[in-house]
């Protein structure tokens, strides 16, 4: 579909720099041949499982986007990257083939009609499964549409099912009524006429005020924000919807007058529309997720007849990682209700320091249709909501939690029976792996909404990741919610990972699974649990192995202790054919990413499994297996803060212990040479790198992709870290790589994507660092890919990617002595 370009024109070439030469534009570069054949690996479709349980939509997932799609025209509004020529998000991945298999004959089939091109974005089942609709963006020339498009089940026929295109910026565009008659879609305005043009002369200067309020608010740092009233009016262009009701002959009837709908939702009766419409004032300082909205009720003509919540603008939130907004928030549909809606309001203005009353910071409401009666008091929690699976009138499961303690707590609620007491089912903490209960198995229901699949006497399955100290072992529970009793239904056993993807029937006992090894790639099986062990499994897929010249890739999920006595867990991978005793050590990269925990415990527990496949990715360590390096992946850097101790208070002795810890044990296994290892990281990640460089000598080189290094930058908190700059100076400080470059002393590899839209990882990050290394006569070298953001998305840029980095490591690393 997209064929890779060789040669760019010169503004779109790479840009360089090095101690050794200025600015370079020189093209983009390919890596060994062994390397290009990862890129280049077959990929495995993407499965979409029918309501009926019973029938598999395939989406073939096509090779990397080429430079020339990446670098279509973008705009950057509000937080939001627009194309403005579909009039929807910015993607550049699509699905290139679609077909059905069946999960009885296991035998796939075609489907005719399908637009020629095929560029699939986004698709849903109709409720009854006669029909599966999905969008598709056609693109003529300088000019693009998302159509939407509907193919017949039974018939295995697709067509279009409309002319007028989809509006897609804030969300997929269409969503199926529950009765299955047809879809509410948000059309691109008739008549809307062109985007306004910008003038490029200024009206006036651009002003900002702050009031003194004496609240201290989290303002973290945004990419892509409006800038002007320009901006605004563009914006606005962009995000006005007409909603519409299309029918399964394509007829259509207009709902209401144009808005700014961010979200539109029908009720389970098809009766109602809940909408949610973006409103002025705008911010400079703020994406669009904090503007203000109105939440509104409306019939089935536009009209509304009930207001839930005139949300205001909300630039911050107050301090701490379980700060919330003030007021009304996460409305929805009750899914087992006829027009019931369901929301949280927070008891202590979301402010986590503010004391409140019985110590109840959330409350759970709800309001039925005609919503002439005052709200149900559904829930009082002590922590903060975080969502409600629906069963039925006796039966709803409720979750909260509170990230400063990591606690998590789980009850069974009669929502039709209010008077009755909510019965807890788990407490605990969220990151204790071991003692995970798993999640409960959800299924449509006719009207297409999730809800507890509920068996005999009250009992639901669980589906968990059954983390163990020997690896994960993922599990399929049967939990009575009366007497708490639990029976294990199916656990993955040694020597295959198996993971549940589906449950297939009501009793649990037909299942579609994953299921894989170190050798043998996911592939999709069908398991009946009432069959004999031995005769249970039906192979549905046969996906070859991706990369073949690395199927003898040895793969050992290892443990070892820090010096603190945190246990750690790391894959190391070796190259196929390695035979220490013959070949000795290795050149090493390492790929980490710190994570914080409250306990040690929890930071001790054994992540990943043995038994999984040994994927070799072009975005992860693994490729350079080709290349004859050693490998040790996801090494666990956990950084612990107990009780009232924050973790980042000990960041660098915790950071640089877990390093320690590592290389000792990769020399003591005899796989590793001291003197050539190399760390490497991506986003925090590549902060880790660059603080491992500057506070220790223990790696000859780093490689870091799109990475932080000046906390400054970020002041109102990064990853977990919820204190702002001003209480705790010493830390930002402490922990910013960029203050101690003139200690960098081995050589620095920055890579950032030159549109980076992640929170806090500007590509100013990057410059700064190589700037300041540069200035004090270390050794660094930036690269910065045009046209992409955080994850980088162009062949030619994941290309370019490895060449940089493999010529880094053989510089710097293969050839390095003591």
């Amino acid at each position: 579909m997209n064929q890779p370009l060789s040669v760019l024109p010169l503004n779109l070439g790479l840009m360089a720099a090095a101690p050794q030469a200025g600015a370079q534009e020189g093209g983009y570069q390919l890596p060994p041949a062994a390397l290009q054949a990862i890129v280049d690996a077959a990929r495995a479709p993407a499965l979409s499982l029918s309501p009926q349980r019973n029938l598999l939509a395939v989406v073939q997932t096509p090779a990397l986007p080429g430079i020339a799609e990446v670098a279509q025209p973008e705009l950057k509004l509000a937080g939001l990257r627009i194309n403005p020529r579909t009039c929807s998000s910015s993607r550049f991945s699509f699905g290139s083939e679609l077909a059905f298999l069946d999960l009885a004959t296991r035998k796939q089939s075609r489907i005719r009609g399908l637009p020629r091109g095929l560029r699939l974005s986004d698709l849903s089942w109709s409720p009854d499964q006669r029909y599966l609709a999905f969008s598709h963006v056609s693109l003529k020339g300088d000019r693009g549409a998302v159509e939407l498009w509907v193919v017949d089940i039974a018939e295995r026929k697709a067509r279009k099912l409309s002319p007028q295109p989809l509006s897609a910026v804030l969300t997929r565009g269409f969503n199926w009524l529950p009765d299955s008659s047809g879809l509410l879609v948000h059309w691109r305005p008739a008549g809307i006429g062109k985007a306004p043009l910008a003038t490029g002369i200024p009206s006036g200067p651009i002003a900002q005020d702050s009031s003194a309020d004496g609240h201290v608010r989290q303002l973290r740092t945004y990419q892509d924000l409006l800038k002007n009233e320009e901006d605004a009016r563009l914006f606005e262009f962009y995000v006005t919807v007409q909603m519409a009701i299309v029918d399964l002959h394509g007829n259509t009837r207009l709902v209401g007058a144009p808005g700014q709908f961010s979200r539109t939702s029908i009720a389970p009766n098809g009766q109602y529309i809940l909408t949610q419409s973006i409103t002025r004032p705008y911010s400079y300082i703020v994406p669009v997720s904090s503007f203000g909205e109105r939440v509104e009720v409306r019939d089935l003509h536009g009209v509304v007849v009930h207001t839930v919540a005139n949300l205001p603008l909300e630039e911050g939130l107050p301090q701490g990682n379980d700060a919330v907004s003030e007021g009304v928030r996460h409305v929805s549909w009750r899914a087992d209700a006829p027009a019931s809606l369901a929301w949280a309001e927070a008891q202590d203005g979301g402010d986590p320091a503010r004391d409140v009353i019985d110590g109840v910071r959330d409350l759970v409401l709800m309001q039925a249709a005609p919503f002439r009666e005052p709200p149900l008091v559904v829930a009082r929690l002590t922590m903060r909501y975080a969502g409600i699976a629906w069963g039925r009138d006796d039966v709803a499961l409720i979750n909260e939690r509170w990230h400063k303690t990591r606690a998590y707590q789980q009850w069974m609620i009669a929502p039709g029976h209010l008077s009755t007491p909510p019965q807890l089912i788990h407490a605990g903490s969220y990151e204790d792996r071991y003692n995970s209960p798993g999640s409960p198995v959800m299924r449509a229901d006719v009207n297409g909404f999730p809800r507890l699949l509920i068996g005999p006497g009250t009992t639901v399955l669980l589906d968990g990741a059954g983390a163990t100290p020997e690896g994960d072992r993922p599990f399929l529970d049967r939990l009575s919610l009366t007497t708490k009793q639990k029976q294990r239904l199916f656990q993955s056993a040694a020597p295959y990972f198996e993971n549940v993807a589906a449950v297939l029937n009501d009793d649990g006992t037909l299942l579609l699974t994953t299921r894989e090894s170190p050798s043998e790639r996911p592939n999709y099986y069908l398991r009946d649990l009432n069959k004999p062990e031995g005769g249970q499994l039906t192979a549905l897929t046969h996906y070859p192995h991706p990369t073949p010249q690395l199927k003898d890739v040895v793969k050992e999920q290892i443990r070892y202790p820090r010096a603190d006595g945190v246990e750690l867990t790391a894959t190391l991978m070796l190259p196929p054919a390695y035979d220490a005793a013959r070949d000795g050590t290795l050149p090493m990269l390492m790929w980490a990413y710190p994570q914080e925990f409250k306990s040690a415990g929890a930071a001790s527990q054994t992540t990943g499994s043995p038994y999984r496949f040994s994927a070799v990715s072009y975005w992860g360590p693994a490729a350079f297996l080709a290349m004859g390096y050693a490998v040790l992946d996801n090494p666990s850097f956990p950084i612990v803060g107990s009780g009232d101790d924050e973790p980042n208070d000990t960041y660098l002795p915790q950071l640089v212990a877990s390093a320690e810890a590592a290389v000792e044990e990769v020399v003591r296994r005899g796989v590793a040479d001291r003197h050539r290892i190399a760390i490497g990281g991506h986003s925090y990640g590549a902060f880790m790198t660059g603080n491992l460089l500057a506070h220790t000598r223990l790696f000859r080189a780093g490689i870091a992709r799109s990475g932080a290094y000046n906390r400054t930058l970020t002041p109102f908190g990064f990853q977990a870290e919820e204190r702002p700059f001003w209480q705790a100076q010493e830390v930002y400080q402490a922990m910013s790589p960029f203050n101690y470059a003139d200690r960098i002393k081995d050589a620095l590899l920055l890579i950032h994507g030159a549109e980076d839209s992640n929170s806090g990882t500007f590509p100013l990050q990057s410059e700064r660092m190589f700037q300041a290394i540069k200035g004090l006569g270390g050794t660094a070298r930036l690269v910065m890919l045009p046209n992409e953001s955080h994850a980088y998305r162009a062949r030619e840029s994941i290309l370019h990617m490895l060449y940089e980095t493999n010529a880094w490591l053989e510089k710097y690393v293969r050839h390095a002595s003591a």
